[in-house]
């Protein structure tokens, strides 16, 4: 019975410490999308180009939230800032595919660097069971939020 208390006390810690890592997380994108005069969405996109390489508008889209003429927009943006480019899908000529420009890279690194080292400097104390167990609940929360978007996103909007 005793453990109960604690355990409830655990969890509350726990969810405000999620809770402000998020809020602290967003306000460092928003840092550095301002630093980069970039827009958050547009530092989205960048990311997930980077991760993939190139991706179709749509999928963009479906990765930032964003609706498909707001993306068309936001590669304009990002073209002419010289981040990416844009080319129509030879086998479907309506569909676009986006592409990092490979040398605008590093241009999008360094406002990390610093954040980066630390956080090495932070995971060199963690054993291969506690990043095993921090991997394992990050996959499950990105899971959760990829549910909540679908979920959001296939809500009626209320009307004001």
């Amino acid at each position: 019975m005793s453990e109960e208390p604690a355990r409830k006390s655990a969890i509350a810690d726990l969810m405000r410490a999620g809770r402000e890592t998020s809020r602290l997380s967003m306000v460092f994108r928003y840092a550095i999308a301002d630093r980069l005069g970039l827009t958050v969405s547009d530092l989205e996109c960048l990311d997930f180009l980077a991760d993939v390489g190139s991706a179709t508008a749509g999928q963009v889209a479906e990765r930032t939230n964003l609706t498909t003429g707001a993306v068309t927009s936001m590669v304009r943006r990002l073209q002419h800032a010289g981040y990416v480019t844009a080319e129509r899908d030879p086998a479907d000529r309506r569909r676009l595919i986006v592409t990092m420009r490979p040398e605008r890279v590093a241009d999008l690194e360094q406002p990390y660097e610093r954040f980066a080292e630390w956080t090495e400097r932070l995971i060199e104390g963690y054993s291969v069971d506690e990043m095993t167990l921090l991997v394992r609940h990050f996959g499950r929360m990105q899971a959760m939020y990829l549910a909540e978007l679908d979920r959001l996103r296939g809500a009626s909007v209320p009307q004001s």
